[in-house]
Formats: C-alpha cells, sequence, structure tokens
C-alpha cells in the first residue's frame, strides 16, 4: 500500500544520512585557523580558515556559542567568551568555507561540525562571523603543524611567552627588563634560536610586557653563556613587523633543524636576547607616580581608569583637552597610545565609552594608525566629528611591566585590641602611584595609637566608580546677585551656609549679598554615585523637611588672584536624584517619601539657583577680580574614577552692585599652560553680566 512504500522511502533516506554522517566523520580534513581583521583584543578576531589551498571565511548563518568554544579550543585558548555576527571584525575576502555550520561544542575541530559543505554557501561577506576567545591558553597546548609547508601566513600559536632573566644583574631588578625570549608549548618552556631574529620582534615582545621599546645588548656575555647551559629550542622561527600587540599577530617563520635524536638545533646561533626599555615611571629604582615622571606635560593622557595605564584617551589641541571618537578605533592605534605615554603595547582598544563619557569636544575621528607613529597626533585621522558624541569616547587598556605589586594583598579585617603592629600612617597619595608604598607617608617613626586594630585603615573596592562633572556652561548663564533680607535666611543660618559675620546681621533690617547660580551634576562614569552613609545614617532637618545623606556635597569658594580665600559656601546634599537622564537611561533615585538617594550613570542632579545654600555669600566682599570655584565631593567621601574634573572654575568681576561671570572651565580642561593664563588674565572678554 502507498503509506508502506512511503515508509520504505524515508527507512532508505536515514540509512544513506547515517552513511554520509559516518564517512564525514572519518574523513575530516586537516584545516587551519586564525583571527583576523579589526581586533580590538589580541584573542579575538574574523573566523578564518585555510582550507584546499586557501584562507576563507565562515558566514554567521546558524552560528552558535558552541561552534564559537570548538574555534576558540582549536586556537589554544580555553573557551569562548562570545561570537560576533555581520563582519564586526571587518570584512575578509576570498572564499566562504562553511555556512549554517552547526557544533555541539564538543568536537576537536571546526572541520567535524556540521555545515552546508564545503564551499556551498549563499552568504557575502558582510556575514562574516568572529569571535571573541578567553585570554587563559589551554595548559600544555601544542597547535597541528600538519600543514605549515602548505601556508604561507600562519600565525603563532603557543600556551605562552615569558623574558627570563639570566643575568644576575637582571634576575635581581624589578622590573625585569632582559633576557631570554622564551615560549612556552606543550607544556615545555623553550628558547627561540636567533639565526632569524630581529629588532622587530624584539619590539613586540617588550610590549606585550609593559616597555616601549627596545634597546641593545651586550651579544658577547650572552654567547659565553650560550656555550656553558644545554638549551631546548623552539622549532620555529618567529616574523614580527614590529606593530603587533601581541606575538598571537606575528607570522611563524621557517622550521628549523633537528639532530638525529630529534630535538631542534640553533646552528652556529644561541638563544634570542630581548633588551627592553621601560617607560619613566618604571625605570629600575624609580618609585615615582605616574604623572610625576613626565618633565613636561604630553600631548596625550588617560582618564577614568581603575588601573595604572587604563583610561579614556585624551588629546591636547590648541591648548584644550578632548576625546577620541571610537570609529575605527583598534589595538594598532590604541599602542601608539600607550608606547607615548611609556607603556608597552595594547592590551584592549576599548569603545562606547566603557571607562566613561568625557567633557568638552571631541577632537579626532577616524584614527588610523601604522603602528610606527611616535604619537597619535602623527597617526591618519579625521577631524570632524559631527557624528560622534562622548558616548563613542574611546578608552584604551596598556600593558604594564609586573612590578611586584601583584603579588601583595592588603586585608581589611574589624578591629582586634590584641594587634598593634602598625606598619603605616601619616599616608597621603595622589592618587596616580603604582603602590601604597610610593605615597607620602610617616618615616620610620610610625605615629599612630598603640591597639593598631582600632585604627586600622580599610579599604572596598569596586570594578566601577561614578565620575561627577558639574555643568559650566550653566554656571555661567545662571549667576546673579540678590541682597536678601536676614528674616527668610534663618534656615541658612542653621546649616551655616551664611558668612560668619551673618550671626551679627539684625533679623528684621538686614540682609545678606548672595551670588547665586545653577549647578548641575552630571554622573560620567561607570556606576551610580550613591552617599557614603546608609539611610540609617541620614540626618533630619526639621527646618527643610528633608533628610541630608552628605555632610557636605559641594564647596563653593570665591578666591583673589592670588589663590586666597575670600568667601565661600557649601551646600550640604539636600538631596541626590535624577533631575534627568539622557535617552537611553532611566531615573532610580529620588527624594520624595524618604527614597534612595543618588547620581544614576547617564543622569544628572539640578540644583536650581533659587533653592537655599546654592550661593555664596559675599557681603563683606570688596569689589575687585576674582576667581569663583565649585568642587564636588571635596573630601572625597565618595570614590571616583576621576577627581581632576571635580572643580569647575569661572573668572569674575565684582564692582560692588554688579557681578560678571566668564571663562567658567572644568578643572584639568586645558593645557597648565593655558589655564595658568585664565587664571591670571585680567582682561574681559565673552563676559555675561548678571545683576538682580
Amino acid at each position: 500500500t502507498p503509506p508502506f512504500i512511503h515508509w520504505q522511502w524515508c527507512d532508505s533516506c536515514l540509512q544513506k544520512k547515517k552513511k554520509k554522517k559516518k564517512g564525514f566523520s572519518t574523513n575530516v580534513p586537516k584545516i587551519q585557523l586564525r583571527l583576523a581583521g579589526q581586533k580590538r583584543k589580541h584573542n579575538e578576531g574574523r573566523v578564518e580558515v585555510f582550507y584546499n589551498g586557501e584562507w576563507g571565511t565562515v558566514c554567521d548563518d546558524d552560528f552558535s556559542i558552541h561552534s564559537a568554544h570548538v574555534v576558540c579550543r582549536e586556537l589554544g585558548y580555553v573557551e569562548a567568551v562570545s561570537w560576533l555576527p555581520g563582519s564586526k571584525h571587518g570584512k575578509g575576502e576570498g572564499k566562504i568555507w562553511l555556512d549554517n555550520v552547526h557544533c555541539t561544542g564538543r568536537e576537536t575541530t571546526l572541520a567535524e561540525c556540521n555545515s552546508n559543505g564545503w564551499g556551498v554557501t549563499d552568504c557575502k561577506h558582510t556575514e562574516d562571523v568572529g569571535v571573541i576567545c578567553s585570554e587563559k591558553r589551554i595548559p600544555g597546548f601544542k597547535f597541528d603543524n600538519a600543514l605549515l609547508n602548505q601556508i604561507e601566513n600562519m600565525n603563532i600559536q603557543v600556551e605562552d611567552v615569558r623574558i627570563r632573566a639570566v643575568l644576575a644583574t637582571y634576575r635581581k631588578r624589578v622590573p625585569v627588563t632582559e633576557g631570554y625570549a622564551e615560549v612556552k608549548e606543550g607544556g615545555n618552556w623553550k628558547q627561540i634560536c636567533d639565526k632569524h631574529w630581529t629588532t622587530k620582534n624584539s619590539r613586540v615582545i617588550c610590549g606585550m610586557f609593559g616597555f616601549p621599546g627596545e634597546k641593545k645588548y651586550n651579544a658577547k656575555v650572552y654567547k659565553m653563556l650560550a656555550k656553558k647551559k644545554k638549551l631546548s629550542y623552539w622549532g620555529y622561527s618567529m616574523e614580527c613587523t614590529g606593530n603587533e600587540a601581541h606575538i598571537s599577530s606575528c607570522k611563524l617563520g621557517s622550521r628549523l633543524n633537528v639532530d638525529n635524536k630529534n630535538n631542534v638545533t640553533c646552528e652556529n646561533g644561541m638563544p634570542a636576547v630581548v633588551s627592553c626599555v621601560p617607560g619613566r615611571a618604571f625605570a629600575p629604582g624609580s618609585n615615582n607616580g605616574f604623572r610625576k615622571a613626565f618633565r613636561q606635560e604630553p600631548l596625550v593622557r588617560l582618564r577614568g581608569g581603575a588601573n595604572t595605564g587604563e583610561g579614556r584617551v585624551e588629546v591636547l589641541k590648541n591648548g584644550e583637552w578632548g576625546t577620541i571618537c571610537d570609529d575605527n578605533w583598534n589595538l594598532i592605534s590604541a599602542s601608539v597610545v600607550c608606547r607615548e605615554l611609556g607603556f608597552g603595547s595594547a592590551k584592549e582598544a576599548i569603545t562606547g565609552a566603557k571607562l566613561g563619557q568625557g567633557i568638552g569636544p571631541i577632537h579626532l575621528n577616524e584614527i588610523t594608525c601604522t603602528g610606527s607613529e611616535k604619537s597619535i597626533t602623527d597617526c591618519k585621522f579625521n577631524t570632524e566629528s559631527l557624528r560622534c558624541n562622548h558616548e563613542e569616547d574611546a578608552a584604551v587598556r596598556c600593558n604594564v611591566p609586573a612590578m611586584g605589586f601583584q603579588n601583595q594583598e592588603t586585608w581589611y579585617w574589624h578591629g582586634d585590641i590584641s594587634a598593634d603592629d602598625v606598619i603605616m600612617s601619616g599616608v597621603k597619595c595622589s592618587g596616580t602611584e603604582m603602590s601604597l608604598g610610593h605615597c607620602r607617608h610617616d618615616g620610620s617613626r610610625v605615629s599612630c595609637p598603640r591597639g593598631g586594630g582600632r585604627f586600622a585603615a580599610g579599604v572596598s573596592c569596586s570594578e566601577t566608580a561614578p565620575d561627577l562633572v558639574l555643568n559650566a556652561e550653566l554656571v555661567e548663564q545662571t549667576s546673579y546677585l540678590e541682597d536678601r533680607p536676614m528674616f527668610m535666611l534663618q534656615c541658612a543660618l542653621e546649616e551655616n551656609c551664611l558668612a560668619s559675620s551673618a550671626a551679627n546681621t539684625s533679623i528684621t533690617s538686614g540682609y545678606r549679598r548672595l551670588l547665586r547660580f545653577s549647578s548641575q551634576i552630571h554622573n560620567n562614569g561607570q556606576s551610580d554615585f550613591r552617599p557614603k552613609n546608609g539611610r540609617h545614617a541620614w540626618i533630619w532637618h526639621d527646618c527643610h523637611r528633608h533628610y541630608h545623606s552628605m555632610e557636605v556635597f559641594t564647596h563653593y569658594d570665591l578666591l583673589n588672584l592670588n589663590g586666597t580665600k575670600i568667601a565661600e559656601g557649601h551646600k550640604a546634599s539636600f538631596c541626590l536624584e535624577d533631575s534627568e537622564c539622557e535617552a537611553d537611561a532611566q531615573k532610580q533615585y529620588e527624594c520624595a517619601n524618604f527614597g534612595e538617594q543618588g547620581i544614576s550613570v547617564g543622569c544628572w542632579d539640578v540644583y536650581r539657583h533659587d533653592i537655599d545654600c546654592q550661593w555664596i555669600d559675599i557681603t563683606d566682599t570688596p569689589p575687585g577680580d576674582y576667581l569663583f570655584q565649585v568642587v564636588i565631593n571635596p573630601n572625597f567621601e565618595v570614590a571616583e574614577s576621576d577627581y581632576s574634573n571635580n572643580v569647575m572654575k569661572c573668572r569674575s568681576r565684582y564692582d560692588g552692585q554688579r557681578i560678571w561671570m566668564y571663562n567658567c572651565h572644568i578643572g584639568g580642561s586645558f593645557s597648565e599652560e593655558t589655564e595658568e593664563k585664565f587664571d591670571h588674565f585680567s582682561g574681559l572678554t565673552n563676559n555675561r553680566v548678571s545683576s538682580r
């Protein structure tokens, strides 16, 4: 009957399918993989496959994290972190070898996974798939060299690399700057034969270990040493251009000869030696912080990073600091920045303002570097950034030398009266030091009461931090004077928002002259700004019928041109809330009904000019030229990724009846030279006159 015939046909089809699958698994072709394209980390890129004598790509149709795991493990990484469709690492060229790839994740090679077949696809290179692998390598990994003779451009795949100090002089130094260049393969460390070694190779390895460049070394000493020691050589040479951020982007060179015992030989050669030049901050014997290491102000700086050698990239143009748009931002361009600042190559080129948004202009866009430039300003770039905003600020994480601090740990424990030993006191850090030992502190005589446990300093660390920035333009636009009757200032007097002479001012007939202004405080960081104290510690102020979550949130000061304070005000935090937010951010904090207080990422808190304490009492101030200064979070009670932008400065002129505010700007927005001109230039330009 027809149903019986139909069943026979299906059974036959299934049998053929099983035979095909069985045949496929037993005839898995040899392939080689590499990660190519526009990289932001060395362990990511467009997936490219060498098959049938040529390189090709993989289509993103049906690709999954399971397939990504197979790719990463085949390349020697422990696992995949994620995968990216739509040619996010750039469009490849040539064949698209695989489409509709299905892997279970247990395969040992991508060639074992099911697909449409080799070269069978309806995809375009706009659909090339990429992967991001974990940084951790598979212990004992050894790459398959079966296709080595067929492939011209095979990338280096080793388990690890190091600089091993062999001379006594360098073994004692921190950081290690000179020694044998060694690679780990199959779980064993091996030297590299110097027969085909170049300074370009040295530059790449130096960059990986946090050094901006390489230098010459005493070859005679190493030749003598090589004759006395038994050596184990890696079987290949290395071919780098010198601009790679990691040796995994270098090409595998020719294979070395082996002796009759199958040991690799380095005829008439010796182990390759690397000698690196440390940046000023990391030179042996230097214990200065990074910023102090520069004798003159650089043209590039990093801001908003949690660690040394990372942050948002800012460049100095026409005396003003600005950011870089992340269009085309990659490891090569990021490495130019890192080396310019005295670090090694870039570990990661970071996009999307992940280390905080900057302020002011966006100076550069679409940067293209070769990697050999001395400064990021020497690269090709576009000065037009009309399509960019600060949500696209580029950042970098640089390779930094191992200074030995990674093995130091600072623990915080509850006080114990029996713990009397105190090893440091009087510690004052600028925040740029690489170790607590580099900060200013009491000398050999520690000054601290007995019972060290009771007075032990502690820390609470986090991966991210907020970054508060005041809108300087709004301060300039909203400033004015008000003569306010004393009887309307009793709450302000109680909260210490007036000058000390206010205590002697008549409540019925007296008045105070107030310099009023609005402030708009943005959180440009990577985490919410929250008060140090929890709600249980907030103080209720009956006068204003609200809670104060911070004793002092901002300082307002009027200084003379010598920097001496003439008048001051301070604003207790009436409440911290999200007044407004950017389009992609949502309000989380509000003061009503004893709500949670804070400022969310991408939001800002507005203090209008017409609320109490949003002023400086200048009743006793004589006419003249002054500097007006606002400092947010002045006591550093809440951790921020960048304190340098917590200060806003304006020039001001007061004639006894009116006040002019001009040149308002955030501290650190300009070069030191320009900043100095702002502070001492007595002319009056671009002023806004406000009086009331």
